[in-house]
């Protein structure tokens, strides 16, 4: 009788021992992935080492294996990331803003304040590089991204129907055209800020934008 009134606590107890050890896994593969961002918006891909990548996040190179195969595995989970949190940005914005009249604003808004992110465009321009460097890996990249561009693809559809508007182009190209605009665009100020002003990129950034969505039939 007593084994059986134990069992139940030492199954407890191993349950709460196994949510602790994920719970730590998971800390430390987010803090990898954290350090590998940095590292690579700072040195690139091919200059990164994993030994740079595992000291950023206050491990040892064993960590960092325990966790990812290789440079280019905590490269393509980064990708994987990146990705999800664009998405869930976009989402998260369009559940505060049911009108599709203020979902064009706030996303107007989110475009010109993503065009700032210094670490996003150069992390951006990483993926791409490494696409052009290694066209092995360019069906995973495009792979990995092309959640990304559906959703940017169907939003903008999605909204320009709602307003009674035309896009000048595909949903697809106007998508990626409005992303690689701003990136090229932060990318120029980056190199000599004095060529384009925080203010003109805004301005820019925003003429583009309502040239794509705000384009009646």
């Amino acid at each position: 009788m007593r084994a059986t009134q134990n069992r139940p606590v030492a199954a407890r107890t191993r349950s709460s021992a196994g949510s602790r050890q994920q719970a730590r896994t998971e800390a430390t593969r987010r803090k990898l992935l954290q350090a590998a961002e940095e590292v690579f918006a700072r040195d690139g891909f091919e200059a990164a080492r994993l030994e740079d990548i595992a000291a950023e996040a206050g491990y040892t190179r064993g960590a960092f294996y325990a966790n990812f195969e290789s440079k280019e595995d905590i490269f393509f989970a980064l990708l994987e990331r990146w990705v999800a949190q664009r998405i869930e940005e976009v989402n998260a914005l369009l559940r505060r803003h049911p009108d599709a009249a203020e979902q064009l604003g706030a996303l107007r808004e989110y475009y010109a304040q993503n065009a700032k992110d210094r670490q996003l465009a150069l992390l951006a321009l990483e993926f791409k590089l490494f696409t052009l460097r290694h066209p092995e890996a360019a069906a995973r990249f495009r792979a990995r991204r092309q959640g990304l561009r559906s959703c940017g693809s169907d939003l903008l559809q999605r909204l320009s129907k709602s307003l009674g508007r035309s896009l000048p182009v595909s949903s697809t190209a106007a998508a990626t055209a409005l992303g690689a605009f701003s990136q090229t665009l932060l990318l120029e100020h980056l190199v000599d800020a004095k060529s384009l002003s925080d203010g003109e990129i805004r301005r820019l950034l925003e003429l583009v934008f309502d040239a794509v969505l705000v384009n009646k039939t």
